[in-house]
């Protein structure tokens, strides 16, 4: 979960946004960290050096194509992207894109939960495990999915401080 957020933009430039983008790379999907070294120069600044200059075009078209919204600028050698400040209404969208992705990983931890309990009832009806047994594992499951959820709620509001932090 940490990190499919820090591919959601907030105020700062951070390599995180771009390391995992996929680039056409001799007929394979490759992710940008393994074709070039990404730095922060500048705090809304990121620079891209690719490790074979042939790569700058394709780069260039992946990052065009991604749902950044960023224009890269190509010097020949490197590629810049610079991050405008977000606006407002933009910090707001980005707001509920987490929220959107939290509840998503919401849903998936219940139904790890759900499926972990019908394995423990499936394994008393077997006669592997006994009744308290069930009774402690189900209870164990309970303080853990919650502990879990405790923590997706504060990535979750960290994320969003982070976001709307002018």
């Amino acid at each position: 979960m940490n990190e499919d957020l820090m591919t959601i933009r907030t105020g700062r430039a951070n390599p995180a946004l771009v390391e995992k983008l996929q680039i056409e790379y001799y007929g394979s999907p490759t992710s940008l960290m393994q074709l070039a070294s990404i730095s922060v120069p500048e705090p809304r600044q990121l620079m891209i050096k690719p490790f074979d200059k042939t790569t700058i075009k394709l780069i260039e078209k992946a990052i065009l194509a991604s749902e950044l919204g960023l224009t890269p600028n190509n010097d020949g050698l490197v590629i810049r992207l610079n991050l405008p400040p977000l606006t407002e209404d933009r910090r707001r969208d980005l707001v509920k894109k987490v929220h959107h992705r939290l509840e998503e990983a919401r849903v998936a931890l219940r139904n790890i939960r759900r499926d972990t309990m019908k394995d423990i009832k499936d394994f008393e009806t077997e006669k592997m495990i006994s009744e308290d047994d069930r009774k402690r594992g189900e209870e164990e499951l309970q303080k853990i999915t919650e502990r879990l959820m405790s923590d997706l709620d504060k990535v979750g509001q960290h994320k969003e401080q982070e976001i709307m932090e002018v």
